[in-house]
């Protein structure tokens, strides 16, 4: 295959002719099969290196019981334990600040992102510059099947901080010689400023989270602007589902009138683009020669059959300075068999990256992704924008109530038939029934990145329950 070696080593003035649909066309369009077995290989030489410089996988292993060359095939290589993103946070609690799992010497580091840490410790992404190249190609390969050119502005509308996506979109970009305009997002009064500046520039090609993009065309509407006379020409999304989701892609294509691409998987796989679209429709392709995905049993973490629903779990193939083996997503997706049909031959998830075991929540026995809830509220007529997803347990049962914007335009007197409507749905599509509250527009806030509508009050009534009442014998 086309620069197919260990480690990965790119020439770096390579560009396909204009007219090739494929960046690597061997790579991208061989039998399945064929890659797989050369895929095996390339994890025995991973899995080899990782074992000679990382003290976190040579213990892992050994207390399992496994070799690196007792991995013969990928069904080998399915009995080879995950790893929990919380395994990675004790680690680099116990050797700062990159963990054991790091393979380069530390001097090696070149640049250096990360989670938030809003949900506990941060964890710390130590790039080689090796790695920032590798990632550099790979995302480039992809925004080339996505059909961007060296011809194109593209606008990376996410914040350009600890973030990963902001920074693999722009050195893609950069890699395949488009224009790259770094405005990011998240300053008060940007998105007015973001509209001026995609006309100014000729912006051609947005990147972003869809829950932004949103946002984008309310503030373009609000200044008197058409979102569709901005010029986009193509979008590509990441952070969030909705890009694949039908009527989040709908609102989007319907504002922009420009073509709609889902990528993504988790920073720790970087490049998280493996998960990336190759064309105008939802769906992502797995681009297994740059991480291999298995989609998994969520309890015994071995691979479902096409056409199940399953957790991803992936390896790096091209990362030396944090190789990520066997990493758990806790993402939710369902996949389909390779098809020459779609122009390349890898596995395919239709609906994207849905939902994550960790945001779905049970109510009256039933186990609902927020997604699902999002899609059949934004495709009522007279939806207002935004929407919040509530749930209680005042007595002994779950209520769910989702309050659901309307447009002014919209009848108040129509109201009621209009949230029974909608009531009638969900219960249709999710088994259980929820009271629907129309609230006015504006209710909520609108966000510039990720969205969060789920306000789960459940946990916050049994904390209170169990709290002794001031003066009890408790």
């Amino acid at each position: 295959m086309e620069q197919w070696t260990w480690p990965p080593r790119y020439d770096e003035t390579y560009r396909p002719p204009e007219g090739q649909t494929h960046w690597f066309p061997r790579r991208e369009t061989m039998p399945a099969e064929q890659r797989d077995e050369l895929i095996a290989a390339r994890i025995r030489e991973v899995m080899a290196y990782a074992w000679d410089n990382a003290p976190f996988y040579r213990r892992k292993w050994d207390e399992a019981g496994i070799h690196p060359s007792s991995v013969r095939t990928l069904a080998d290589f399915e009995k080879v334990p995950v790893v929990r993103k919380e395994e990675l946070r004790a680690d680099q609690a116990a050797n700062e600040p990159f963990g054991s799992y790091l393979c380069v010497p530390p001097d090696q580091v070149k640049h250096i992102n990360g989670t938030s840490g809003t949900t506990g410790r941060p964890t710390a992404f130590g790039i080689a510059e090796r790695d920032w190249r590798s990632v550099a190609n790979a995302h480039a390969r992809v925004m080339w099947a996505m059909g961007i050119r060296p011809s194109d502005t593209v606008l990376v509308a996410s914040p350009l901080s600890l973030y990963w996506g902001s920074w693999g979109a722009y050195t893609g970009a950069e890699r395949l010689g488009a224009r790259v305009f770094p405005f990011g997002a998240g300053t008060p009064g940007q998105s007015a400023r973001t509209v001026r500046w995609i006309r100014q520039m000729g912006v051609s090609v947005f990147y972003g989270t869809p829950s932004y993009a949103l946002r984008l065309a309310e503030v373009a509407e609000d200044e008197g602007i058409d979102p569709a006379s901005l010029g986009l020409r193509a979008m590509f999304f990441s952070g969030e589902p909705g890009a694949s989701i039908p009527t989040i892609r709908a609102r989007i294509t319907g504002l922009f009138q420009a073509e709609v691409y889902d990528s993504g998987s988790m920073a720790e796989v970087a490049p998280w683009m493996h998960l990336g679209a190759a064309a105008n429709e939802p769906g992502v392709l797995c681009w297994q020669d740059l991480v291999y995905t298995e989609v998994c049993d969520p309890a015994g973490h071995r691979r479902v059959p096409y056409g199940a629903e399953g957790t991803p779990v992936y390896t790096t193939l091209e990362r030396t300075s944090q190789p990520m083996i066997r990493l758990l997503s806790n993402d939710v997706t369902r996949w389909e068999a390779p098809s020459a049909e779609r122009g390349r031959t890898y596995p395919f998830l239709p609906r994207g990256i849905y939902g994550r075991l960790d945001d779905m929540f049970t109510v009256r026995g039933e186990n609902v992704q927020p997604s699902a809830i999002d899609d059949i509220v934004m495709a009522a007529p007279g939806y207002g924008g935004e929407h919040r997803i509530v749930i209680s347990r005042e007595t002994a049962m779950d209520t769910l109530v989702v309050q659901v914007e309307y447009d002014p335009r919209h009848p108040e007197a129509a109201l009621p038939d209009w949230a029974a409507h909608i009531s009638d749905r969900l219960r249709t599509v999710l088994g259980v029934g929820a009271r629907v509250v129309p609230v006015r527009q504006h209710t909520f806030d609108r966000t510039e990145f990720k969205a969060r509508r789920v306000i789960d009050n459940r946990e916050l009534l049994r904390r209170i329950s169990a709290e002794p009442l001031p003066g009890s014998a408790r």
